[in-house]
């Protein structure tokens, strides 16, 4: 693997590992890292570049998708806790 290559997979491994640490939820977050180390340890002594292009480009795409499921965890966790407030100032406003 030519040197480039490796500082972009192992970028690409730290924004991973960053971007899940990111995740609310303890079990999201302790999954979404244990199945990328898991990954890139059972995929470190692929030698074929093709292989390795193929690689790269699924972890962007799990990146992308980490990162959209972290920003949809937040509004989700924001709106859940609106609805709850404004369920509880309906509840008193009925006593």
């Amino acid at each position: 693997m030519a040197a480039s290559s490796r500082a972009q997979v192992l970028r690409l491994y730290r924004a991973l590992l960053r971007e899940s640490q990111r995740f609310s939820g303890y079990n999201y977050r302790t999954y979404a890292i244990r199945r990328i180390r898991d990954a890139f340890r059972e995929n470190k002594n692929v030698k074929d570049s093709e292989k390795i292009e193929e690689l790269v480009s699924k972890a962007k795409e799990n990146l992308e998708i980490i990162h959209r499921q972290v920003h949809l965890f937040v509004i989700l966790s924001k709106s859940c806790i609106h609805l709850i407030k404004l369920a509880h100032a309906v509840i008193d406003g009925k006593k």
